[in-house]
């Protein structure tokens, strides 16, 4: 399984889960980001994605990370 040490914190837009990574960076916690895609959407749309964003870090890092984002969560909702 890709991914088994890391732990997804966050979903959403571009913009918003660069801030969260770069948050997370200043952190020195080092995020990782993917894009979420349909494969079969892809394909149909040209490739084009206005798809969503994940951030992950690794679990020995995720007790630090999950108050950042949770902060800036707030921050975005608000």
């Amino acid at each position: 399984m890709p991914h088994t040490n890391y732990t997804k914190v966050y979903t959403g837009d571009y913009i918003s889960a660069q801030r969260i990574a770069d948050a997370l960076e200043n952190e020195d916690i080092i995020p990782v980001v993917k894009e979420q895609t349909d494969s079969g959407l892809t394909s149909l749309f040209g490739g084009e994605s206005g798809g969503l964003q994940q951030v992950l870090v690794h679990n020995d890092e995720l007790e630090k990370a999950l108050p950042i984002v949770e902060n800036l969560t707030s921050e975005l909702e608000a």
